[in-house]
């Protein structure tokens, strides 16, 4: 079970413990992580589960598919080639520390 730092909007920290196969939106929701809204429960269809991955991790993660890619056309903060929808991202043991930063603002 890999361990994810989330960085919360106001610069704290939480720390959880992520089982294999869950997306990093759910996780967040599950632990009452604040600032992921997750209005469409993780179907890549509103973009209110946006994180800005650490740049070491940009090359450790699967790829932007084409509905992810439009739906981080339509963030509430800006984009950043960081950016991805944490409910894109589904742990596995690779993932082991990896960190997020959550926007000021999901809407």
């Amino acid at each position: 079970m890999p361990n994810i730092t989330y960085i919360l909007a106001d610069g704290s920290k939480k720390v959880i413990d992520v089982p294999s196969g869950t997306s990093v939106m759910q996780a967040a929701v599950n632990n009452g992580i604040e600032g992921i809204v997750a209005e469409c429960g993780g179907s890549a269809m509103c973009a209110t589960c946006h994180v800005y991955v650490a740049p070491e991790w940009a090359d450790k993660l699967p790829p932007i598919n084409a509905v992810e890619e439009e739906m981080l056309e339509s963030v509430a903060c800006e984009r950043t080639d960081n950016s991805r929808l944490s409910c894109q991202l589904c742990a596995s043991p690779e993932f082991e520390g990896l960190v997020v930063t959550l926007p000021r603002t999901q809407i």
